[in-house]
């Protein structure tokens, strides 16, 4: 005898159903996991597609519109040309590997000048004006504004339609073979004094004519500049000065921060170098600079925290801005930026007097200088707004109506002049054809055979507040070739925020 179980007609039927659901949830599972390969798929194929490389392109000097796009294909690997052996003593290359940091930080030994600082700025040289290093490089995603300076025909093309002349490359050339000569073998910087700034001048003139690390014959002082430079803001955890204990060091690190921002974006973003740290040096020194802005908008001698509701004045705040434009352009992160150079802006603009001037700590111009802050504001608000900016479009017309320049007189404060021949080119139009005749021959006229440039004023005292350049003492030299080769380059170099609106 056997027994049989039997379902019911009911249960047999919910078993049916049952098995029919689960047959759908399979199928439907299935689906979407195939749909999710797909989709992974598509993904890996984006990105694995070939890299696209930035668009080098550069601002139209009379005109607020964008150039056409002209995209030049940038090898990211170049064999360099063999130099001869150099006795330099530390090998510097361009490193495949990340390090603690590119070459041992080098010790700072610089005494400091009683000559170098009036007490009112930076110094006898660095005084009142707002200076040099601005421009330069690729910045950015490279921004609508970079174009034809990697090419050397598009470069000449380039200067002679803004108004150059065929006398202005081998004149800037000759300068970069000057700098070469005389940087410091030992740790990669220039002078004997201020070697941060000096050095972060020198490296915004070779990334000024597309020098980089990869450049057959000035690549080694380039990558050594950057290395120098990286070195100091990573010892300093930021902070960027030869001398901390020198109230001035403020416009040192606002002229680092804005080689090293540059440098980040045209060596590393453009042309895919690999500079160990660099990145980060931008980043912290960057942000050293937004964190220690004062409520006015202003920057303070030493970044003191008891001066942080006032204090500053409108030189410090012109080598800032430059400063916080070359760090917008890495693209990298830093935090409170835009709300920064808006404060600095206000801060500028409150110091603006009504004949378009800028006064130095207020809105009361000084005569003997009201030339050169002129161009540092007019700049200051071209850069982060546009040329056809209120405030720059008056202190370009009191520059126009007063701004003086002979080689040997009072009025060659090559400070001041930097900061206008940047100003009025990217204004453009017959401000711009004036004044270039007033400055390029004056600057082609008087330069050293060896590539240097000549003392101004016979080494006496200019306007403006910068002897620190007149004579041969100390880095005097060094100061005027990079600011008299960056106002040759003002042709071709990028000018950040022209041709745009922003």
């Amino acid at each position: 005898m056997s027994l049989h179980a039997q379902l019911s007609p009911e249960a047999q039927e919910r078993l049916a159903a049952q098995k029919r659901a689960s047959t759908i949830t399979s199928l439907i599972i299935a689906i979407l996991i195939a749909a999710l390969l797909v989709l992974i798929l598509l993904f890996i194929t984006m990105f694995t597609e070939k890299q696209v490389h930035p668009e080098i392109i550069a601002y139209q000097g009379d005109s607020n519109s964008e150039d056409e796009v002209v995209t030049q294909k940038v090898q990211t690997q170049v064999q360099r040309k063999p130099s001869a052996p150099s006795n330099t003593a530390t090998k510097v290359i361009v490193s495949n590997a990340a390090s603690a940091v590119a070459i041992p930080v080098p010790e700072i030994d610089v005494a400091p000048s009683n000559s170098f600082g009036d007490g009112n700025d930076f110094g006898a040289g660095w005084g009142d004006g707002s200076g040099s290093g601005s421009g330069g490089g690729g910045f950015g995603n490279i921004p609508a504004a970079l174009k034809k300076r990697c090419s050397r025909e598009d470069r000449i093309e380039r200067l002679l339609s803004n108004g150059g002349t065929e006398q202005c490359e081998p004149a800037v050339v000759n300068a970069l073979h000057f700098l070469k000569e005389t940087q410091n073998k030992k740790n990669g910087s220039w002078a004997n004094e201020y070697q941060v700034g000096m050095t972060g001048l020198a490296l915004l003139t070779y990334l000024g004519h597309c020098e980089t690390a990869q450049s057959a014959e000035f690549g080694e002082s380039v990558q050594a500049a950057i290395t120098y430079l990286t070195n100091i803001a990573i010892k300093n955890k930021g902070k960027m000065a030869s001398d901390f204990k020198n109230k001035h060091w403020c416009y040192e690190h606002a002229i680092g921060v804005y080689a090293l921002g540059e440098a980040y974006t045209l060596c590393v973003k453009s042309f895919n170098e690999n500079h160990p740290q660099l990145k980060e040096a931008v980043q912290m020194s960057g942000q050293f600079l937004i964190n220690n802005q004062t409520d006015t908008g202003g920057w303070e001698y030493n970044y003191e925290e008891s001066s942080r509701r006032g204090g500053g004045d409108t030189s410090i705040v012109g080598w800032h801005l430059q400063a916080l434009k070359a760090c917008k352009f890495t693209g990298l992160e830093f935090k409170n930026l835009n709300s920064c150079y808006k404060k600095g802006l206000r801060y500028m603009d409150s110091k603006q007097a009504s004949n378009g001037a800028f006064g130095y700590a207020n809105d009361n111009p000084r005569k003997e200088n009201a030339s050169t802050l002129a161009a540092v504001g007019a700049l200051s608000f071209q850069i982060w707004k546009s040329s056809a900016n209120s405030n720059a479009r008056k202190a370009i017309r009191y520059i126009d109506d007063n701004i003086k320049f002979k080689w040997n007189s009072p009025d060659a404060d090559l400070y001041g002049h930097y900061y206008a021949v940047q100003a009025m080119i990217n204004h453009g139009g017959k401000e711009w054809e004036k004044y270039n005749k007033l400055f390029r021959d004056e600057v082609l006229n008087n330069q050293n055979k060896d590539g240097s440039f000549k003392v101004v004023n016979g080494g006496k005292k200019v306007k403006g507040v910068a002897t620190a350049f007149a004579g041969n003492a100390g880095f005097g030299k060094h100061y005027r070739t990079c600011l008299a080769t960056l106002m040759l380059e003002s042709y071709y170099r990028f000018l950040p925020g022209t041709g745009s609106k922003n």
